[in-house]
Order: C-alpha cells, then structure tokens, then sequence
C-alpha cells in the first residue's frame, strides 16, 4: 500500500468520524463527567487539500460584512494564504509598490483567514500553529460581527516572531509568549473594556508549533490552554453570548513596528516569513 493510499484512507475516515477528541494531556480534559466532544466539522480543517477550503474559510479580507483589510503598513491580501504540504500558510513580505487606501498608505503584505460560519458559548477551539519569525504577528481568535452595544473579541493567542529595540517595552518578549485578551470593543455606545492573561514561554513561538486553545465555557467564563494544559481563565465583565467567527491574521503593530533592515519581514527566508497551521479544531459537548 503506498503512503499516498494511506493519506487518503485516514482522510476519508476523518471525514466520516472526526478526531476523537482535543488535544489534552492526561487529567487536563475539563469535560463534565457523562459529557464528550463532539466535532464541530464547518469551523475544523486539517488543511489536507491543494487550497484554502472556501466553504469553511473566507481569504479575501473584504466581505461578508468584513471591512478591515490591515492595519498599516501592511495590507491583507488574499494571495497570501495558500495550503501547502498539510497546513495553512500565510506568508508576509513587502509590496512591490506601496498602496494608498482611505488615507493610509501600505508598504508590507499580510494576511487574514476568516471562518465562514461563527462558533458559540460552550465550544473548544484550538489550533497547532508555528509563528512566522519576523516583526509581524501571528493570531488565533474569535470576533463577533458589528453590533452598537457588544461587539466582543477573544484572542486565544496573539504574538510576533520578533522584538527589537524599537519594541515597546511591555511588548518586550513577546516572540515567546502565550497571550490572550477579552476586549469588549469601542463602538459609537460603548469604550473599550480590556481583559488579559498570559504566560512566558521557554522556546519562541516560531521555533515549534504549539496547541493554542480556549474552552469558551460559559458567557462569563473562558478556560485557555497551551499543549492540552489549562493555563488561565478570564472572566468577561460582560455576558460573552454573540455568535463569534475564527480569526487567523498576519498583521503589523505601531508597539512592533517594522525596523530599518525590514525585522525579516523582507529579507527572510519563506519559511521564516510564514505563519503556519497545521490543523484548526472545534468542539462541542454533547
């Protein structure tokens, strides 16, 4: 039997009966006694495909009431992201000329990977992702779309590849960290109200892939986890209740802005430049 035939036996069983169960150390699993996971397959990919998987991802950063397409100076395009050798891989580099939208003008390329259907209270999200190594980041989190009085983010894990002398100073080490935020966002009724959490890791988050997850347990609970191992939990001071979309986005930060010599961003080799996905997962109780 050749390797090809058995890649494609373990995908068509996936396809029928999932992946038993997320990735938990022993005694991590938070499941309620009686209770099991349950595969949630429209927000789970293993990325086993040619290219991006459009009926469970959107690539373009404009559209289905999507309207951000980066933050200078780099731009999300949707060229960006490809699926290659078993993973997503979004790629930034900088432009070959630079772009001036709305006022803003880019000069580096990023990118963004939107779910096409949103998750909910009660679910397990997790990802293995490896960090591009440069001064942009690389993300895993959950946003609800626009609404005047609750539009709610959850970054399960936002880093960069890179600091330099030019990094904030509460940003330093953040390219070996696992960071996560609750962030009731400003809109025109209501100010920005923040919560966070995170730990320092021993080997930077572009060196290995790491299991980044988060248990939204409840509307005033979220459980995160690194390896299948609890971590911390952050506790909303608002009902977290509203649908909720995966986010995966390669971006610029003014706390992290791209140095003279390009912070790897354009003298990088592609795997250094490349955020990478093995797989994304989502659960429910049953």
């Amino acid at each position: 039997m050749t390797l090809k035939t058995i890649c494609s036996i373990v995908l068509l069983l996936h396809t029928f009966v999932g992946w038993a169960q997320p990735t938990f150390k022993p005694g991590s699993d938070p499941k309620p006694e009686g209770a099991k996971w349950v595969q949630v397959n429209f927000l789970s990919d293993e990325f086993d495909g040619d290219t991006p998987d459009l009926s469970k991802w959107q690539v373009e950063p404009i559209g289905n009431d999507w309207k951000w397409d980066g933050r200078p100076p780099a731009l999300f395009k949707a060229e960006n992201v490809k699926v290659k050798h078993g993973r997503l891989q979004v790629t930034v580099g900088k432009l070959d000329e630079a772009v001036k939208k709305d006022g803003k003008i880019f000069t580096h390329q990023g990118g963004i990977v939107r779910s096409i259907k949103p998750g909910n209270v009660g679910m397990y999200f997790e990802c293995k992702m490896k960090a591009n190594a440069t001064v942009m980041s690389s993300t895993f989190w959950l946003m609800t779309k626009y609404d005047c009085y609750k539009k709610l983010e959850t970054d399960i894990q936002e880093c960069v590849g890179r600091t330099t002398g030019l990094t904030t100073d509460w940003a330093q080490g953040w390219d070996s960290i696992f960071h996560s935020n609750a962030i009731h966002r400003t809109t025109e009724c209501v100010e920005k109200l923040q919560l966070q959490d995170a730990v320092k890791l021993n080997i930077p988050n572009h060196q290995k892939f790491y299991v980044y997850a988060a248990w939204w347990k409840s509307p005033h609970e979220i459980q995160f986890f690194l390896d299948g191992e609890y971590q911390y939990t952050i506790n909303p001071k608002v009902a977290w209740d509203m649908p909720a979309f995966i986010h995966m986005a390669i971006e610029t930060y003014d706390w992290n802005p791209i140095p003279e010599d390009g912070g790897l961003v354009e003298s990088g080799t592609h795997e250094q430049r490349t955020t990478q996905y093995e797989w994304v997962r989502t659960w429910r109780l049953e």
